[in-house]
Parts: structure tokens; sequence; C-alpha cells
């Protein structure tokens, strides 16, 4: 069988297994890797060498310099300016979808969006707007910003390394900007003027009260002296239950102490907290024999009340006794009403959390706690954290917390330590979207991140040194000075996005020593023969469109960056604008949330369904397309 018949059948493997989303991509990429050693189409020595590839150094670089950022008070700034907007939704959008685009031309543009999103979270909060309207259009902001600079997006640093190798100079820092400006900012204004208009509105389905509506949960429960859980340990009353049910506080002795930092054991009198429904409760009772009866002392003090009252009517005349009980009706009848209102007040407001550490967080993609259990993943035991509530496409899920396999998107509500919690969220690979009395991380050192940050552009430009060296320089120095500390600094690599890279930038090579790029290019040729080469070139930033779409966009880039070298080689034209329509197409992931991570990480928070992003994508990707082609074909004419 021909090499480049091996080829496609490992790549439509590949791309069907991308598609699936049974295994992670990362895994998937370093199958198809293997499996090319194996059938001959990469040599064995050569196997791994894309993991010293440029290229990934690069996007390395920029993962760990994007988290210097974020650790050096950049969000607490643009904060700042950016909940100053007020209340009309237009200066909202524009100031948190202009943010994050200029953000996303200079760092990881995943990094920007986790900047920012807690930041729309509050506005939509604070001005009672539906978050759905907000969180989309930040993240299509987050991917064309992007499209702006060299480092802005992993495909545009695949494109200019695989041009460094074709013809021995690679694209330059500023080499996008032209294009990408342009196609930024013309989808900048179709998401401020019409875009946001077709996202469909979850009108208070994605608020915190509304997905982890506490005040109907939560409840007190008094250990009594013939209560199972006398004597036992939080843990030990879990494992009695044979649930998970998470114990926000224990109350002794008027002292309230949050539930993840009680280790002691339970005694008559404690007052448990707990987020529990009445299926819960029901188990609490017959299993723990935890109620929500008053104590001796109250029960007594109410028994002698009582005795009180009907010794003084013994005394007194009948006329007078009916007079005093019908006062005493009328004015159970009003403080009955008054605490009335006043649960209906607290259901309104909710229950008051003081103290409790509770923080919202969505799992990213990949993050370890996905398609696991909180037992797999013993949250309490390694991390310290209690897990609370679930939330996923903007609703409470009902199910018993042990049973739920955690997704791509889902919202955590989370209690731990406030010293604990924002390292333990870096760990499982979740991002914080709004804290209850908690406040996750400090600025430090931002003069110094950027002055670090600017020096290394300043190398790229004057060509001192290559982007990757530059950037992992300036990586390193980050680490030095103690802009970002050396834990956090591994943590901030994105292993997949490695792996994935290192993996499949060989078995593109390998679709280019076969032959197989240059059999599709001829193909397409034999198809375009008859059109204008701009037809081809529109019909190759199409297909890569729509490939970025269902597959990583890392790997968009790097297939089909091969084939666009030999459609320009047959035309005999520029591989430039082919490869830029390449790096433009292979970003613009808009129709589906598991194109781009950005997309998946609003999905949960903005309770959007996987068919509400084509609504505004499929528009926004037309008028990318019909700005982008000109553009490209005008400063990197054919």
């Amino acid at each position: 069988m021909a090499d480049s018949t091996l080829v496609f059948i490992v790549l439509g493997l590949t791309l069907a297994a991308f598609v699936w989303g049974r295994f992670r991509y990362d895994l998937v990429a370093l199958s198809a890797l293997l499996g090319s050693v194996m059938l001959g189409l990469v040599p064995g020595d050569e196997a791994f060498l894309g993991f010293g590839h440029p290229a990934v150094i690069t996007v390395a670089a920029v993962l760990v310099l994007s988290r210097a950022f974020e650790r050096s008070g950049v969000v607490d700034v643009i904060a700042e300016q950016v909940l100053r907007v007020g209340e009309r939704l237009f200066l909202q959008l524009a100031a948190l979808t202009g943010t994050v685009v200029v953000l996303s031309g200079f760092m990881n543009n995943v990094g920007a969006l986790a900047l920012l999103l807690p930041v729309a979270m509050r506005l939509a909060r604070e001005h009672d707007t539906s978050p759905s309207l907000l969180l989309m259009p930040l993240a299509f902001g987050s991917l064309l910003g992007g499209l702006t600079t060299l480092i802005g997006t992993p495909p545009n640093i695949i494109i200019a390394s695989y041009r460094g190798s074709v013809t021995g100079e690679s694209f330059g820092l500023f080499s996008f900007s032209p294009v990408g400006i342009a196609v930024a900012l013309a989808g900048l204004a179709f998401i401020l003027l019409i875009g946001w208009r077709l996202v469909p509105q979850r009108a208070g389905k994605a608020s915190t009260e509304a997905m982890f509506d506490t005040a109907n949960y939560l409840v007190e429960l008094r250990v009594g002296e013939e209560s199972k859980a006398n004597g036992l340990t939080l843990r030990e009353l879990q494992q009695e239950l044979e649930e998970t049910i998470p114990v926000l506080a224990v109350v002794r002795d008027d002292k309230r102490r949050a539930g993840h930092a009680f280790f002691g054991t339970l005694r008559e009198g404690d007052i448990l907290l707990l987020e529990a429904g009445p299926e819960e409760m029901k188990l609490l009772e017959d299993k723990a024999g935890l109620s929500l009866g008053k104590n001796a002392e109250e029960e007594e003090q109410e028994a002698d009340e009582k005795e009180e009252i009907e010794a003084g009517r013994e005394a007194e005349s009948p006329s007078m006794v009916a007079r005093k009980a019908q006062a005493e009706e009328k004015a159970g009848e009003e403080e009955k009403k008054g605490k009335e209102k006043e649960k209906e007040k607290e259901g309104k407001s909710g229950v008051d959390t003081e103290g409790l550490q509770l923080v919202e967080a969505v799992v990213r993609n990949d993050s370890l706690m996905v398609n696991h259990t909180v037992t797999q993943l013993r949250l309490h035991n390694q991390f310290g954290l209690h897990l609370v509530a679930v939330a996923r496409d903007g609703g409470r899920l009902k199910q018993r917390l042990r049973e739920i396999r955690f997704r791509p998107g889902d919202v955590l509500l989370l209690q731990g330590g406030e010293s604990e919690l924002s390292e333990s969220l870096v760990t499982l690979g979740c991002l914080p979207l709004a804290s209850r009395n908690l406040t996750l991380g400090q600025p430090r050192m931002l003069l110094v991140s950027l002055a670090i940050f600017a020096a290394a552009i300043l190398a790229i430009l004057l060509g001192v040194l290559p982007a990757a060296v530059a950037l992992s320089s300036a990586a390193l120095v980050s680490l030095l000075v103690g802009v970002l500390p050396l834990r956090e600094g591994y943590q901030a690599l994105d292993g997949p996005v490695l792996v994935l890279l290192g993996a499949m930038i060989p078995v593109g090579q390998a679709l280019e020593t076969s032959g197989g790029a240059a059999l599709i290019a001829e193909t397409m040729l034999v198809w375009g023969v008859q059109w204008p080469v701009v037809v081809t070139l529109t019909g190759l930033f199409v297909v890569t469109m729509m490939l970025s779409d269902v597959v990583n966009n890392a790997a968009a880039a790097v297939l089909m960056a091969p084939i666009a070298a030999s459609l320009a080689n047959g035309f005999g034209v520029s591989l430039d604008p082919f490869l830029m329509a390449v790096a433009v197409s292979a970003s613009c992931a808009f129709l589906t949330p598991i194109g781009h991570q950005s997309n998946t990480l609003v999905m949960g928070p903005g309770g959007y369904r996987f068919g509400d992003y084509w609504r505004m994508g499929l528009p926004l990707e037309v008028v990318i397309t019909l700005v982008a082609i000109p553009m490209i074909l005008l400063v990197w004419p054919l």
C-alpha cells in the first residue's frame, strides 16, 4: 500500500477520533504519531523531534508569560476600568470584547478570556444582565484578537515556523497584523452591532442565584444524644450515609467552623449546616439520627412558658380569657406574617455564607476532573475542597453528587480554605468565575512583568533573537525574579496542547513527504483549473475554517499547511497568501463549543446549548471570509 494511502487512513481515523471526542485530543494525536512510526511513515529516530520544534517552545513560553500577566495583577487593573462602563449593554459589550481582543494579541487567548470571565460575570450580576449576552461575544473576541500577532494563537506560530522550514525565513511578530487587525475590527463591529442580538438570551438561568439556589437547600440539623452521628467525624458520617452530602459548617458553642476544616468528632448539641434537599434530609434522619428538632433546653423553656400561660388563664374570668385568647391569636397571626415576609426576603437575598469561602469555578477542557467523579478525585482529602453543587447547561444538576461525572464547561460551587483555593483550582484545571468573600491572587510586580515582556518583543522586532528564544528567555526571567512562582510556571504549561503539537507536527510532515499533500492539491487544482486562483484560495479558507470547528485549531493548521504549500506550487504563485489563509481560518472556530477552549469555557456560565453557537458564529464566519480574502490578496499578492 502506498505511503500516501496509509497517511490518509491515519489522518482519517485521527480526525474521526477528534470529532467523536471520546478520548482527549492529546491522546489521539500521540496515537497518530506512534501509529505513523509503526507504519514507517515517520522515522523512529525522528518521532519526538516535534516536541523540540520552535512552535512548541514558543507556545509553551507564551503560556507561562500569560500566567505571569494574570499573577501580576493585570486582571485587577482591567476590572477596575471595565466595571465603570455603567448599565448600557452596548458599552458593557464594547468594553469587554474590545479589551479581550487587545489582550489576546499579546497573550494566550484562553488566558485573556480567563482574565475577563470573572469581570463579565460580575458585570452581569451587578446590572442584572443575562450572562449569555456577554460571554459568547467575549469568547469570540478572544479568538479574533489572536489573529493580530504571531504570539496571539498557536496556528500563527505553526504557520510562521512552517514558512521558515520551506523558505528559510519565518513570518515576523507583526506580519499577521495587517490582515488580522482588519478581520478583528470587522468581527468586533459585527458582534457589537448585530451579533449579540443573535445570541439566545438565557434570562436568569445562568446567574449564580439560579444555578445554585442555596436558600432553598441550606438546612440546620442538630446532633442529638442518641444520634448515630454522635462521636463520628464528618468523613465517617459520609461513609455511614454512603452519600457525599456537603457539610458547610459545624456550629458548636455559638462558634461556626467551616466544614472543610472541621476534623474533630461530632457531639451532642452540635448543629450542622448542610446542603440538603428533601431526600437527603430523610436520609440524614434515618441513617444518622439528625433532625430539625429543638434541643432539650428550648423544649423545657417552651413547656414552662406554656404552664405559666395556662395558670394565668385559670385565674381569669371566662370573658377575660376569651378576649385574651383573641388578642393572642391576632398577635400570633401578625407574627406569622412577619416571619413569612422575613423568610421571603431571606430567600431573595440568599443565605448568609459569610466565612464559608464558597467559590464558583468552571471546568476547563484540559482539567483532570473531566470524566471523573468526586469520589475518584478524592476532592476533599487531596485538595481540601468540598463540592457543594454542580450546574450544567445553565441549570443545577439534581442527581447525587457522587454520581456526577464532570464535563468541560460544568460550573462547580466549591468550599475550601482561602489559602488553598487558588492553588487547588489551578491544579484541578478549573477557572474561577466569582467568589463569595474571597479574593484570588493579589496584584504583584505588574510593571516588572510588563517590562520583561516588552524587552522580549523588542528583541524579536530588532532581530536580535528568534521568537522562541526571546519568549523563553522572558518566561525564565519572570520565574527567576519572582513574578511567577516556579510551581505555577509548570502548571501554566498546557500539557494537552503541547503534546498535540509535538505529536502532530511529524504527522503533518509525513503528509507532505509521502506525497499526500500534493495529491490533495492536485485534486483541488483539477477542480479549480477553470476558475481564478482566488476561488481555490477561498475554498482552502472555508475548508480550514470548517475543520477548525470540529478539531483543535493547532491540528487544523498543522494538517492544512502542507496542502496550502502544494497548492501554491501547483499554481506557480506566492506561498504567502495561501499560508496566511490557513493561519486566519484555522483560528476562526465559531460554529461549535468544541472548536476552541474559549467556546467551551463560556458554555456552562452562559447557559448555552450546543446549537446556540452557529446563530452568531455562521454569519460571523461569512463576514470574516468576505474581509479576509481581499485583505490577504492586498497585503500578500499572488
